[in-house]
């Protein structure tokens, strides 16, 4: 439990920095660490549904307050930091692989669930359901309600980032369309 108390500071005092911090792309970027460590809060929490949901908002979220926060694209092709920016990317890369490989290793065996809940859903889910596939079932019978608000909760977060992002129908500095 100490884990959640550390994430739990750790997003207040980061709360704190995005408020205080002068730079507003510096604050968006605090506010995005904010959100992947409430991420992180539900994954120690045993709710790993909401937590994917949390970072895939949270990230959509981030590219839209970044698009909306920088005015022109960065020449980093121009300025030479290609290379560091590559560098950059390649460690980044490799280490979400280096500890996926980590994490999937903690996994339990395929069929053995540690969870009271989910030996239920393995138990009785061809039975009450009459679905053959056990996911579909959980998710279209036992879970429905909750699977269509987070695929509203996706759908939303998609077209605030189409909304962002999209150049057509945009003015150019002159008041033209482009």
């Amino acid at each position: 439990m100490i884990e959640l108390y550390i994430l739990l500071i750790f997003m207040i005092v980061g709360a704190i920095i995005a408020i205080e911090v002068k730079d507003l792309l510096s604050s968006v970027v605090t506010v995005g660490a904010v959100g992947i460590a409430l991420s992180m809060a539900f994954l120690i929490l045993k709710a790993p549904d909401v937590a994917i949901t949390q970072l895939v908002v949270e990230i959509l979220c981030l590219i839209i307050l970044i698009r909306a926060t920088l005015k022109k694209d960065l020449p980093f092709i121009s300025t030479g930091r290609w290379f560091l920016n590559t560098l950059i990317t390649v460690g980044f890369i490799a280490m979400f692989l280096f500890v996926a490989a980590k994490a999937l290793k903690d996994l339990p065996d395929f069929g053995y669930p540690i969870m009271k809940v989910a030996k239920i859903y393995i138990a009785n889910g061809l039975a009450q359901t009459g679905a053959a596939n056990v996911v579909s079932s959980v998710m279209l019978d036992f879970r429905a309600y909750d699977t269509l608000g987070e695929a509203t909760v996706l759908f939303t977060a998609v077209i605030g980032v189409l909304a962002v992002v999209r150049k057509i129908g945009r003015k150019n500095q002159e008041g033209q369309d482009d």
